[in-house]
């Protein structure tokens, strides 16, 4: 079984979108491992502010396919594909890292680099993930959090409801 760190984002219908991919997620996979949900401002163009978090799954599943099976989650959610890349959007979900695997597999470049750039991938990494490692950096996610700057970007933490 694979260790797989996913990243969600929606900017629609955020919160009941986000309840109902954890729901298909925990279908596919069982039991996931969730981190605290984030809202930050639109990062690239302007636009509603997301939701973001991270979600642990076990799979054996192959980065292709798994990248298939995420991609149809998505288009159950709406997702349109014919938007340009920075826009808003009903779910996206980002393989982040796939076990400690460092290079490009099946057209998915591991381990993600937002995981370095954006604070609403790395945050919730740090928050529930602290002593796990960048598989390239070889640093924690605490770590990493610790050092990045916090004026780059802002976020705040989101409170899912109950549906």
């Amino acid at each position: 079984m694979a260790f797989v760190l996913l990243g969600l984002g929606s900017n629609q219908n955020a919160a009941k979108t986000f309840a109902s991919a954890i729901k298909c997620l925990k279908a596919y996979f069982g039991d996931v491992v969730l981190s605290p949900v984030y809202e930050s401002e639109a990062v690239g163009f302007k636009g509603d502010n997301f939701l973001n978090m991270v979600v642990e799954v076990q799979t054996d599943l192959s980065v292709g396919d798994l990248l298939a099976l995420l991609k149809k989650i998505e288009d159950t959610h709406g997702r349109d594909r014919s938007k340009p890349k920075f826009s808003g959007r009903t779910l996206d979900i980002d393989i982040l890292v796939y076990d400690d695997i460092v290079g490009e597999v099946d057209g998915v470049l591991l381990p993600r680099d937002e995981i370095l750039v954006n604070a609403f991938v790395l945050k919730p990494l740090s928050d529930a993930w602290p002593d796990l490692l960048h598989p390239e950096q070889k640093k924690s996610y605490r770590s990493l959090w610790q050092q990045y700057d916090k004026n780059k970007q802002r976020l705040w933490p989101f409170e899912l409801p109950n549906f």
